[in-house]
């Protein structure tokens, strides 16, 4: 995975008002924490950190007063009307250094022929890997799966280099049939006062 680099500003001006003075001058307010170091408040320019967070779990390389920090994005608050990011929350990390992420579930292939479903029970799985190499999603086949088949943690293939650290016994993935809706008690009587 590529590293993005940004400029980061140590901030010094704290609440609401300052916040919004921040987003007004197209900024996004921060915070860095990890490695028992005291939190470190800072503001991101919001186009670049837009175009950054289009990859998940990307490492970010910022330069805070001539200082260099590789952080990853561990909470993201965007606003619910307008979707653009209103604060981040980032963890430092340290080359080789083993982190925990989330990553995105990707299926190829297609379910056994009939009125088959399948259905997300998990969306992403957590790993371990190492942070400058931190899978973007894990892909695994359903070619040919039928009603009833269902896909745990530990069948999913992961990158070298990457470990399950969730539940290797929780179901990810599951192929369900499809369920034909009985016609209401309303829709049957006009059918059969039409005919």
């Amino acid at each position: 995975m590529a590293e993005i680099k940004l400029n980061a500003e140590v901030r010094s001006e704290f609440g609401k008002g300052a916040a919004r003075r921040t987003r007004r001058a197209n900024l996004v307010p921060a915070v860095i924490y990890g490695h028992g170091a005291e939190a470190v408040h800072i503001t991101l320019p919001a186009h670049e950190l837009q175009l950054a967070l289009r990859t998940a779990n990307v490492l970010i390389g910022l330069e805070i007063d001539g200082k260099d920090a590789l952080v990853i994005p561990k909470a993201v608050q965007r606003n619910a009307l307008k979707g653009n990011i209103e604060h981040v929350d980032l963890l430092t990390v340290k080359r080789g250094e083993k982190v925990e992420v989330e990553v995105a579930v990707h299926v190829e292939g297609e379910l056994a022929p009939g009125s088959n479903l399948l259905e997300y029970v998990q969306n992403t799985l957590l790993v371990e890997a190492e942070a400058t190499h931190i899978p973007e999603s894990v892909t695994v086949s359903i070619a040919g799966l039928d009603a009833g088949a269902s896909i745990l943690a530990k069948d999913i293939p992961l990158p070298k280099g990457s470990v399950l650290a969730g539940d290797e016994d929780a179901v990810v993935l599951q192929v369900v049939s499809a369920q034909a809706e009985e016609p209401s008690a309303d829709a049957a009587e006009t059918e059969g006062a039409e005919a």
